[in-house]
C-alpha cells in the first residue's frame, strides 16, 4: 500500500475576547478600571461552529500572498466572526495532523490574543454556521479540540495579567 502524500499547512487565528459589559461601562467613564484577576468573571470569547454536530473551534485560516502572520490572523477573525479586533498578545502555536482524501496534512496554527474593537457576530461569513460569544470558562468547555482548549487556557492567563496590569 502506498504511503499517503504529506502536505505541510499553516494557519493563523486567535482568541478574541471582550470584557463584561459592566467593565466596559466603567472603563468608558473612568480614568482607570478596577483590575484584578476576579475581573475574568464574565470575560467572553468568540467561537465559530457547525450546528449540525455542535463542533466549536477558534477562528483561523490560511495566509494570502504577501500577508504577514498577524494580518492573516486579523483577517480570518474578521471574516469568520464578523468581529474587528486588535492583537494584544501571542499565544503560540499548536500542531496536529489529519487525513483527507488520501492526503495527510501536518498543520501548524499560530494563535494570537485579540481584543474586540468592533463589529458584530451577525456579520460572520458563510464558512461556519454560527459565530457566538461564550463566557471564557464555557468557551473552554465547548471547544471540540483539546489543543484549542489549551490555547484558551493560555489566553485566560494572559487576559488576567493584562487586566491586573491595566496594559490594554
Amino acid at each position: 500500500m502506498p504511503r499517503p502524500r504529506v502536505v505541510r499547512a499553516f494557519s493563523a487565528g486567535g482568541v478574541v475576547f471582550r470584557l463584561p459589559t459592566v467593565l466596559r461601562v466603567i472603563e468608558a467613564n473612568a480614568e482607570t478600571a478596577p483590575a484584578s484577576t476576579s475581573a475574568l468573571a464574565g470575560v467572553e470569547v468568540v467561537l465559530v461552529g457547525y450546528l449540525r454536530d455542535e463542533t466549536w473551534t477558534l477562528p483561523k485560516g490560511t495566509p494570502k500572498d504577501g500577508e504577514t502572520v498577524e494580518e492573516t490572523a486579523l483577517r480570518e477573525v474578521r471574516e469568520e466572526t464578523g468581529i474587528q479586533a486588535r492583537i494584544v498578545g501571542d499565544l503560540g502555536s499548536i500542531q496536529y495532523s489529519f487525513g483527507r482524501r488520501g492526503v495527510r496534512y501536518d498543520k501548524e496554527v499560530r494563535h494570537f490574543l485579540m481584543e474586540a474593537t468592533g463589529g458584530d457576530v451577525s456579520l460572520h461569513d458563510a464558512e461556519y454556521d454560527e459565530a457566538r460569544w461564550f463566557e471564557l470558562t464555557e468557551a473552554a468547555r465547548r471547544l471540540t479540540y483539546a489543543n484549542e482548549t489549551e490555547v484558551v487556557r493560555r489566553a485566560e492567563t494572559l487576559i488576567g495579567r493584562l487586566l491586573a496590569g491595566g496594559e490594554r
